[in-house]
C-alpha cells in the first residue's frame, strides 16, 4: 500500500516548531501503518533523541539556535532517522516517503539522514548547521 501523510496534523506540528512565540523546538513524524503522522513535539532535544530507537524510522524537524556573540538566530533541520534493525524494504521506501514529509516541512537549512545515535548529538547538529550557514564572525570561538 502506498504511504500517505496526515498533512493537517503534521503541518500543525511543523508550525509549532517554526513559531517564535512557543518554546517548542522539535516535532517528530512516525509511521502508523502506511500513514505518516505526528509522533510528538517538545522543548527538550533529549526527548526527540529518545524516540530514535533501533527498530523505528521517523522524521524530525528541529530548531537549533546558532549565531555568535552579537546575534542569535534559529536554524531548522530535517532529520531522517533509520534504526539499525529496520528492514531493507522499509529503508528503501523512506527516500520516496520523504517527499511526502517535504511537502509539509519546506523550510530547513540542512538535512541529515542518520542511523547512528552518535550523529544525533545536539552539538554535532549545531556545528553542521553553523557550517551550512556560511561565514562565522564569532571571534571568541577562535
Amino acid at each position: 500500500m502506498a504511504t500517505r501523510i496526515d498533512k493537517e496534523a503534521c503541518r500543525e506540528a511543523y508550525n509549532l516548531v517554526r513559531d517564535d512565540t512557543t518554546d517548542i523546538n522539535w516535532a517528530a513524524f512516525k509511521y502508523d501503518g502506511s500513514m505518516i503522522v505526528p509522533a510528538g513535539h517538545g522543548v527538550d532535544y533529549a526527548d526527540f533523541k529518545s524516540l530514535c530507537t533501533d527498530d523505528v524510522r521517523l522524521f524530525g524537524f528541529v530548531r537549533i539556535t546558532t549565531g555568535d556573540a552579537m546575534s542569535k538566530r534559529a536554524k531548522f533541520t530535517l532529520i531522517t532517522w533509520i534504526g539499525e534493525n529496520v528492514s531493507g524494504l522499509q529503508r528503501a521506501k523512506i527516500s520516496t516517503d520523504k517527499t511526502l514529509v517535504k511537502d509539509v516541512v519546506q523550510n530547513f537549512a540542512k538535512e541529515f539522514m542518520v542511523s547512528d545515535i552518535r550523529e544525533l548529538e545536539e552539538d554535532y547538529i549545531r556545528n553542521e548547521l553553523k557550517k551550512a550557514g556560511g561565514a562565522n564572525y564569532d571571534a571568541q570561538a577562535e
